[in-house]
Formats: C-alpha cells, structure tokens, sequence
C-alpha cells in the first residue's frame, strides 16, 4: 500500500500534488507546533521549514508530541526533522535551530513559501512574524492560547479581533492595534481558562489546536 493512498482516496491526484508542491514554514516546534507539523507531513505536505531555538526538556514530555525521556536536551528542530523522515524519507525538510525575534528577524527570508503558521509564545515575536507576514503578503494563521484550560477541546478558526476568554489574543489585539493590521486568522477557544501563575498545560489541549490549525491550512492550500 502506497503512503498517502488512503489520503489520495479522499483528495484525489490533483489535490495531493498541490499538497507535495507546497512549502510551509512552521515558528515553534511545542505542543502546538509539533502536531501541526506532525499532520501536514502525514497529510502529504512536500516541504517544511520548522523554526525553534528551544531543546526538548521533561517538562515538555506532558503535551508536546515529540518529547521523550530518551531526546531530553536535544534541539527541537533536530528531533522533528528526523520523526518527519522517518514518516515519509522523501519530505523537504529545513531546519532553522534558532528564535526568531527582533535580534534574529532579518536572518529570515520567507519569500516563496505558501503559509505562514505562528505557534509562537511570545507577543513580541509574534507581532513581528505576523507585521513581516502581512508585508510581504503571505498568509499566515496564529494558534492563541492553550494554557490553563482541561474541559473538552472546542477549537475555531476566526479573526484576533473577535475572540474572547483568551488572555494570549487580547494581548496580541493591543499590539496589533499599534499596526496598521485589521484581521488575522488565529485558532482560539472560548473556554475560559482558570487563573494560573505558571500557565499550566495538559496533552490534548495543544493537540487539538494543532490539529485544526493543520487541517485549515491544508483545506485553504487544495481549494486554490
């Protein structure tokens, strides 16, 4: 049986090839990012630039995918690059062991790729990502927050400015403000998270906020 043949069932040729030709940059390789990545590569995505200048720590093994007591201090981007080979050995993949932030920005060229995905923590970085983002007229979508919520998973997919109970958009609103930005596509939930000094964070919260910022993004790039 071929690798992607149960997806070529349900997409057909034409939308599997528009997968295999796109080429996706992915900032943060964490429990949102991981799982982002994850599908777009078992969904057939032919070339992926991951970005993270993180290591694999124990407190990740609770949430992010590629965490394991056995890669514990190894680079992020290392362990995903090698978990996506070993799904499909002919996957384009680039890694940028690195932060991208306002020391680092003019160190990234993102020209020629087909989406941007933002599962960045920090306000700052991601305010820059998404100002470069909308310059240059890439698209883009920002995962919001994740932290302090264990109810059941209720993911949507709308515009920064119409969210609610997210600490992370409300931030990112005011910031965003400042700019000359109007919209900007973000999965976000409207559970109202506990309050919680460290944000705290269980497995399949990131999960499914990875999930559906994968699934968007594939069903925008097979429908041009």
């Amino acid at each position: 049986m071929r690798m992607y043949e149960k997806t070529q069932m349900l997409f057909g040729d034409l939308k599997l090839k528009k997968l295999k030709d796109a080429n996706i940059i992915v900032f943060g390789v964490g429990g949102v990012g991981g799982y982002v990545i994850e599908m777009l590569a078992r969904t057939g995505v032919g070339s992926l630039t991951i970005v993270d200048g993180d290591v694999i720590s124990a407190s990740n093994i609770n949430r992010q995918i590629i965490a394991l007591n056995s890669n514990i201090g190894k680079p992020k981007v290392e362990v995903m690059a090698a978990r996506l080979k070993d799904i499909n050995t002919d996957i384009n993949v680039k890694t940028i062991y690195k932060r991208f932030n306002k020391n680092s920005i003019s160190e990234f060229d993102l020209a020629g790729y087909d989406y941007i995905i933002d599962a960045i923590d920090s306000i700052q970085d991601k305010v820059l990502l998404i100002e470069l983002a909308k310059k240059i007229n890439i698209k883009i979508i920002s995962s919001m927050g994740t932290g302090n919520r264990s109810y059941l998973p209720s993911f949507k997919i709308g515009d920064v400015f119409t969210t609610t109970y997210d600490t992370l958009a409300k931030k990112l609103r005011k910031e965003l403000k400042k700019t000359d930005i109007k919209s900007l596509t973000v999965a976000y939930t409207d559970e109202q998270p506990t309050k919680q000094t460290p944000t705290a964070s269980v497995a399949y919260y990131p999960a499914t906020c990875g999930i559906l910022i994968a699934s968007y993004v594939i069903n925008v790039l097979i429908a041009e």
